[in-house]
């Protein structure tokens, strides 16, 4: 499949202060992705290196095979064909919808302009509203709006820079699946930047995480979730704790809960690790709330020492009696009170271990 955008070896520095290293990924034909991480993680400088809003320090972007940005080069941001939602939406409050969401569209006829704002309009939600002024729309009205504004001139790439934030929350995952329809209607090609995980997967088909200038894992949000590649990806993505362990062989690990099989850390094995077969290394393993079951037969006892109601579920705060944690998502018909014991066990498939 064609690569869209291709970003390769990125790098960038404000004065002294390196904000992004050797940045790598690519997004092919009709792809969604995110830049997903935490305040100051270099996301944003992306997104503003990919418009062409300055160049890189080191590194390519190429747009469908042309160098668009390299050190001391920036193809210029019109000439790009890129298409951008911006977190304050930056509408024109003076214009009408219909004049915000042509405003793109000059070198169009006034009759193909009019013609392309209904279809933009239409593909939205938001047909008969094209004589609205932005103040009269609700928030989410205003962002698809600023949507069809981005896609009427047809980019070859949609960028959106943090496109839900100043949403409610209820509202932003639902947006973000209503967008990823539309987006995925059109056919087009789009990177979005959020720090929410919750939008990052309700929006996009690959995610990748950033850390201090650097993605640590270019991924499926189902593999961010059930295979992190090291701890920052674990802690930041879902929820989880992290149980100590002890490594019995090249495939399996013993925690407080019992023995599970799977691959053990690549640091416990070989040259350098513990042994040769790294019997006996002390790892951490990443245990999520979906990993532990609640099971009134099991002779494994836990204590509720926290609870939070969630409606359809509890999240569960239980310790163990070594005194170890985990969280356990169940259903909110068993309401158990703080100090119970309940029964659990184990629901892992695979195993997520980080040496100790």
């Amino acid at each position: 499949m064609t690569a869209v955008l291709e970003v390769a070896g990125l790098a960038h520095r404000y004065g002294d202060k390196q904000v992004l290293e050797t940045v790598s990924f690519s997004l092919s034909e009709g792809e969604i992705g995110c830049l997903l991480g935490p305040s100051g993680c270099g996301k944003t400088t992306v997104l503003r290196l990919i418009a062409g809003f300055e160049p890189p320090t080191a590194g390519e972007i190429r747009l469908a095979g042309e160098v668009v940005s390299a050190p001391g080069y920036a193809l210029v941001p019109e000439r790009r064909a890129i298409g951008m939602v911006f977190q304050d939406y930056a509408l024109f409050p003076h214009l009408t919808v219909a004049g915000n969401v042509g405003f793109g569209l000059s070198q169009l006829t006034r009759q193909a302009r009019e013609r392309r704002v209904q279809e933009m309009l239409a593909t939205v939600g938001l047909a008969g509203r094209e004589r609205a002024y932005p103040h009269e729309l609700s928030g989410g009205q205003q962002q698809r709006v600023a949507l069809a504004r981005a896609l009427a001139p047809r980019p070859r790439l949609l960028l959106l820079d943090e496109p839900f934030s100043n949403l409610d929350v209820d509202l932003r995952e639902k947006l973000a699946l209503e967008v990823r329809e539309i987006l995925k209607r059109e056919g087009i090609t789009a990177l979005m930047v959020t720090h929410d995980q919750h939008e990052a997967f309700a929006m996009a088909d690959v995610v990748g995480v950033m850390h201090e200038g650097r993605i640590q894992q270019w991924d499926t949000p189902y593999q961010l979730y059930h295979q992190p590649a090291n701890r920052f990806v674990a802690d930041f993505v879902g929820q989880g704790v992290l149980l100590e362990g002890v490594v019995l062989n090249d495939h399996q690990v013993e925690i407080e809960l019992g023995v599970l099989n799977g691959a053990i850390p690549s640091e416990c094995l070989g040259q350098g690790g513990c042994a040769a077969c790294a019997r006996g290394c002390r790892v951490e393993v990443l245990i999520r709330p979906d990993d532990i079951l609640h099971d009134d037969e099991s002779p494994v006892l836990a204590e509720v020492e926290r609870k939070a109601f969630r409606g359809a579920e509890f999240l569960y705060t239980l310790k163990l009696p070594r005194g170890g944690r985990v969280l356990a998502l169940v259903p909110s018909h068993h309401n158990h009170a703080i100090g119970e014991k309940i029964g659990i066990r184990l629901g892992i498939d695979h195993v997520v271990a980080f040496k100790a």
